[in-house]
């Protein structure tokens, strides 16, 4: 089962409080585990493009089963396969920190991602997104 959407917004708004505890603002989104958005919050003064920027990192992971980092990585041996990627999906992925995958007992439910920080404090929102929901 996916991430309902309670969970969805309590892993928003634990990823927004460290935000704020470390003097940023992100946007946050949280997407099940075909990459379709559940949930997605801006914080005040977070970057205008931080929105579409999450909700890309974390469909991205979803559909790639890999961390942002991993998709970074990816991304740079196969640039080919995200230009087709790109065209198959609603959202095209984008590669780097920021998003991690939401697994529980070895199944994927989602994923997170934010933006509006840069990629290590991106990674912190989201981990603390994913500690808040017992993942």
């Amino acid at each position: 089962m996916p991430l309902s959407l309670e969970e969805s917004l309590r892993a928003i708004a634990a990823a927004q409080a460290q935000a704020q505890k470390i003097g940023i603002r992100v946007s946050v989104a949280v997407v099940d585990e075909g990459g379709f958005l559940v949930a997605l919050l801006r914080m005040d003064g977070a970057p205008p493009l931080s929105p579409q920027i999450a909700e890309a990192k974390a469909s991205g992971t979803a559909l790639t089963l890999r961390e942002g980092e991993q998709m970074g990585e990816m991304y740079r041996d196969r640039p080919g396969f995200f230009g087709v990627v790109s065209k198959l999906t609603r959202v095209p992925p984008v590669p780097g920190p920021g998003s991690r995958l939401a697994r529980k007992e070895g199944r994927v439910l989602g994923a997170l991602g934010a933006s509006g920080g840069k990629p290590e404090q991106d990674v912190e929102c989201v981990d603390a997104g994913l500690r808040a929901i017992g993942l």
